[in-house]
């Protein structure tokens, strides 16, 4: 019983969404990370200009990550339809990222947030110790207008992403 109890407080501490967690209805915060170009991508340069696609992933080259990144690139001419920006957000370093876009052809952008400063800033959850996987629809103001949260489902997040956008027009 003492086993389950911790177990349960354990699952309860790592798996549950933060309170800081974005919402429907939030402004993003602002930030700047280095893209796989190691060239440093501010937020506030697209801001007011189109709108976008913020995805939060555990790790380059696993499975669901992978079939995840390449949804998104195959959709990528519909996002751009809908003059929507494309950007995916993981821990993985500049180098790693480089190689997951080449290897895969991804034509967005991935940032890397080495110290999980944006992943925090946006309150995306952890279950245990894998980072979690959200999805943002941002307007061009910089509002959150959906958010979809999913660590089974990645191919979801892109059929998700678009229904929002066809949603704002």
């Amino acid at each position: 019983m003492k086993y389950f109890l911790m177990f349960s407080l354990s699952f309860f501490v790592f798996a549950c969404n933060s309170k800081s967690q974005l919402k429907v209805g939030d402004k993003i915060p602002s930030f700047q990370l280095k893209d796989q170009d190691g060239n440093t991508f501010d937020i506030n340069t697209v801001l007011g200009k189109q709108p976008l696609v913020i995805y939060f992933y555990p790790k380059d080259e696993t499975s669901v990550c992978t079939k995840e990144a390449c949804s998104f690139r195959d959709a990528y001419t519909a996002f751009s339809q809908y003059g929507a920006k494309v950007i995916g957000i993981s821990s993985d370093g500049v180098t790693s990222h480089k190689k997951f876009a080449e290897h895969h052809h991804l034509p967005f952008t991935l940032l890397a947030d080495t110290s999980n400063s944006v992943r925090k800033l946006f309150g995306v959850p952890k279950t245990f110790v894998i980072p979690g996987r959200v999805t943002y629809v941002v307007d061009k103001q910089g509002v959150v207008v959906h958010m979809f949260n999913s660590m089974k489902d990645g191919e979801k997040h892109v059929t998700e992403s678009l229904e929002a956008l066809k949603n704002m027009k």
